[in-house]
């Protein structure tokens, strides 16, 4: 069969399928209650592979589908099940995955201009989705899975597995509940090393065993001018969005969960820069947002140096390199990783440890078989507000320009955690002989939010950044 497109997808058996689950009587009952939930992984090249083994490990779970648009990838797992004796279906193309009538649920894990798309395409399908983490590559298209969700009643998780920790959660009741008084600021820290990715003299050929066009998809099909298509598409901004989105989403999840936020912030900026090398990457190495929330402020930091020139060490902040700090007024909390945290006084006292673990993955296939939204740790609504938050901050710092710190300091002089992080970036990057004085630093524009559209209300410009063009066949509808 050839492929087909978005249109004809739409247009073919798949209406019947949507069709089949919008019915009442198919809504109300739990899929897979008494039997297996056929699964589907697409993209495996990385965190995929986890997504294999997480969810093999789950009775109940079988799967059925692979898909890849690299054949040498895709071979490559699928000996795997072949070894194990295990039927297993393969894919290069999303949409002919999506008329497999077989298939319950599907778990994307691909680069992140893929992630909405191919959501939206199989709810519309009549599949549940867990879908990694940014979900979306830019606004729109995060709020547009949410629709599609609630329009389809389809169970949709994010990949925000924190969220599923027993030992997290405690500490977020913890704070919610007032155990240290009121919020001060949360700061999120993404302090994790990142070389420089080369620099090519002409376009490079993607590998032989990609279908190129549809590793594209709804990204431009621009020559690939950078040495390795696979991961470095993180520092390009039409298929990534720097470490904010990759590492940092989760931290940023963290942070926006421990102030208690359900909606974007009303103001943000941002500032920053790729310091330390030349090369192909276009996304900020070193970067500070600020999201000023009525309450108390979401203040983000990424560094992607190290702690000193040609140093293996990262810079932390009271402790963490990769995690979020919450100040409160009766103490402070340290949450280093994704299962753990710490509660002090203002002197400094341990107060209590919360610690623990839990399958995320088991916690969406609960929800799968329960029909219920209420089951899901981390509903499609949380991945689309912090991966919007890490949108904003980018738009912010892309409708910037170059300016010099003492500029900037001036810009954050009503901002006294804003330029706490602006001093200590200086230092940063003086630990890694770059020198501000001759090197500029990228001045984000002051952006205002309505929460409440997630438009911007002082920046058309900015707003146009808020969704992309989109390829012929690749579209991201603005209605679902």
């Amino acid at each position: 069969m050839s492929p087909i497109n978005r249109r004809q997808f739409l247009s073919s058996g798949a209406v019947a399928v949507t069709a089949l689950s919008l019915s009442p009587s198919v809504w109300s009952q739990p899929t897979g209650a008494n039997s297996d939930i056929r699964l589907a992984v697409v993209g495996f090249n990385g965190q995929g592979k986890s997504h294999i083994e997480g969810f093999r490990k789950l009775p109940g779970v079988r799967f059925v589908g692979l898909c890849d648009v690299d054949s040498t990838v895709l071979d490559r797992e699928a000996s795997k099940f072949k070894d194990r004796n295990e039927k297993i279906a393969t894919y290069t193309d999303i949409r002919k995955l999506l008329e497999n009538k077989d298939i319950d649920a599907i778990s994307i894990a691909t680069p992140n201009h893929w992630h909405a798309l191919m959501a939206i395409w199989a709810v519309q399908a009549g599949k549940d989705v867990y879908v990694e983490k940014p979900v979306s590559h830019n606004v729109s298209e995060g709020r547009r899975i949410v629709e599609a969700a609630r329009k389809h009643k389809r169970i949709v998780q994010t990949g925000t597995q924190s969220r599923s920790n027993p030992g997290m959660r405690e500490a977020i009741k913890f704070l919610h509940d007032g155990g240290l008084g009121k919020i001060k600021w949360a700061r999120g820290l993404c302090y994790k090393r990142r070389a420089s990715i080369g620099k090519v003299t002409g376009a490079q050929h993607p590998p032989a065993s990609v279908d190129y066009d549809l590793w594209c998809g709804p990204a431009p099909k621009e020559p690939l001018m950078r040495t390795k298509l696979h991961y470095d598409w993180h520092w390009v901004w039409p298929t990534g969005s720097g470490d904010l989105g990759n590492q940092g989403i989760h931290q940023m999840d963290l942070a926006r969960w421990a102030l208690g936020e359900t909606e974007l912030s009303p103001r943000v900026f941002s500032f920053g820069g790729r310091f330390g090398y030349v090369d192909d990457g276009t996304t900020p190495n070193t970067q500070v947002i600020y999201h000023d929330y009525a309450k108390a402020p979401l203040i983000f930091e990424v560094r992607g140096l190290p702690a000193q020139t040609n140093g293996d060490k990262m810079d932390n902040f009271r402790g963490a390199s990769i995690g979020v700090l919450v100040q409160c007024e009766n103490g402070s909390m340290v949450i280093p990783s994704y299962s753990s945290a710490t509660a002090y006084d203002n002197s400094g006292k341990l107060i209590k440890q919360f610690k623990g673990e839990a399958s995320h993955h088991g916690n969406f296939i609960q929800a799968v078989r329960s029909r219920k939204l209420s089951d899901l740790n981390a509903d499609i609504l949380e991945g689309h507000l912090s991966s919007a938050l890490c949108h904003t901050g980018n738009i912010s710092y892309r409708m910037g320009s170059p300016s010099t710190p003492a500029k900037v300091k001036d810009a954050l002089k009503n901002e006294p955690e804003a330029a706490e992080s602006l001093a200590k970036l200086g230092e940063h990057l003086g630990a890694n002989n770059v020198d501000l004085g001759k090197t500029s630093i990228q001045l984000g524009a002051i952006l205002k939010m309505n929460p409440k559209t997630e438009r911007f209300t002082n920046n058309n410009k900015a707003n146009a950044m808020l969704t992309r063009d989109y390829r012929k066949g690749f579209e991201v509808p603005n209605k679902v």
